[in-house]
């Protein structure tokens, strides 16, 4: 059985910050987009129509080899993530209150940051769908939150209201770190994201950083997929389970979190940027018994447990090349083209990661990626419910 549910959007990055309570952000709607898919598959029912093989298990289709990827898309090498002697690529919420600063200088720099977000108008929004100054004065807010350690606003009004801007307060950057943030974010378009270094996503703040795809909303529906699964095949539950393309980590740790005190997740990533961070995030919610990040293309670093696969799941590139300079500036501009660009059609990786899974997954293993929309999903449904089951009905019987 292959099933679709349209999800939406990708494309841009607006409102996807969430408060501590994790409410759901708003999300504005991208104009000149299609919306993702979720596509899932159940290959015990998927290929239930077919001839009974020699052996149970689809292990004998001919792999497909990996396309390679072409020296502009390759991936950079990473400079440490964090380390004593480079907090500052830590993420905002996590570094040290080291720096100090008055109310009064705290007040300029904001008074200035929001001068500037006001200016952007619906500039950014009318060009590309991009944020207005309403979006980007809540950001000013978040990033307030992430840089004062534990400070009460309410203290910061009273000093001005007592007449004591000399107040002293503590912070996690420099103010003038604060001025070059902000103005990145305005001028450059550099993600939010970006700038805090974090993303909020499901019930977790997942370090991030350029090189790696911002996880978006919509791919929680994935984790949400998993949920549904598990709950009803204990096997699904217990078995070994691929997040191919990880980026931040943000399935694969949604996952781990949801098998509880079963089953295991491998993390696959061609990125060391991505695999990087990625293992940050694993450690930092102590899943390292958990989930086994490695580094490779796809389904290359899984060959190992070829047919052993419980679940396979994926958010791979999908955007066809063509309209990748049309893409919101945020980003177009600063999001990793490698987790972006899906070849002309946008479908060199789907198309890829469908003909491998076959082989990968172990029998009633479970199948879900996510897609560019109703187009895209409808010709994938087609393709794995013809094309894949006749290679695998030749490959069975010339054994």
């Amino acid at each position: 059985m292959v099933q679709s549910q349209f999800h939406g959007p990708r494309h841009d990055l607006s409102g996807l910050r969430r408060h501590p309570d994790q409410m759901k952000p708003t999300l504005r709607p991208s104009l000149a987009r299609a919306w993702p898919w979720i596509l899932a598959s159940n290959f015990s029912t998927f290929f239930s129509q077919l001839p009974p093989p020699p052996l149970t298990r689809a292990l004998h289709i001919t792999p497909i080899r990996h396309r390679h990827i072409h020296s502009s898309l390759s991936p950079p090498t990473p400079p440490p993530l964090a380390s004593s002697s480079s907090p500052s690529l830590l993420p905002l919420f996590l570094r040290p209150p080291k720096y100090t600063t008055t109310v009064s200088d705290l007040l300029e720099w904001h008074s200035w940051a929001k001068s500037l977000a006001a200016s952007v108008g619906s500039s950014f929004e009318d060009s590309d769908n991009g944020p207005d100054s309403a979006l980007l004065c809540r950001e000013l807010s978040w990033l307030m939150e992430d840089v004062l350690d534990g400070f009460d606003p309410s203290l910061m009004r009273k000093a001005v209201a007592s007449d004591d801007p000399d107040v002293i307060i503590s912070l996690k950057a420099d103010v003038q770190e604060l001025y070059s943030l902000w103005k990145q974010r305005i001028e450059e378009r550099r993600p939010f994201q970006y700038v805090v270094g974090c993303e909020h996503w499901r019930d977790l703040i997942l370090c991030v950083r350029e090189g790696v795809l911002i996880p978006r909303p919509e791919t929680e529906i994935v984790v949400d997929l998993v949920v549904d699964v598990i709950s009803k095949d204990q096997g699904l539950r217990e078995g070994l389970w691929a997040d191919m393309g990880t980026g931040s980590g943000a399935i694969a740790i949604g996952i781990a979190k949801i098998l509880g005190n079963y089953g295991r997740v491998i993390a696959t990533d061609l990125s060391p940027v991505a695999v990087q961070v990625a293992s940050f995030n694993v450690e930092r919610y102590s899943l390292q018994d958990k989930i086994e990040v490695r580094e490779g293309s796809w389904l290359e670093p899984l060959k190992d447990v070829e047919g052993k696969v419980a679940g396979l799941v994926s958010n791979p590139p999908y955007i066809p090349s063509v309209d990748i300079s049309g893409l919101q500036a945020e980003v177009g501009r600063h999001e990793p083209r490698l987790a972006l660009d899906g070849g002309a059609e946008g479908m060199d990786d789907l198309l890829h990661l469908c003909n491998g899974a076959a082989s990968m997954l172990k029998p009633c293993g479970f199948f879900a990626f996510e897609t560019n929309g109703e187009k895209q999903c409808k010709f994938l449904v087609d393709y794995m419910q013809n094309s894949i089951t006749r290679k695998l009905l030749q490959c069975q019987y010339s054994i």
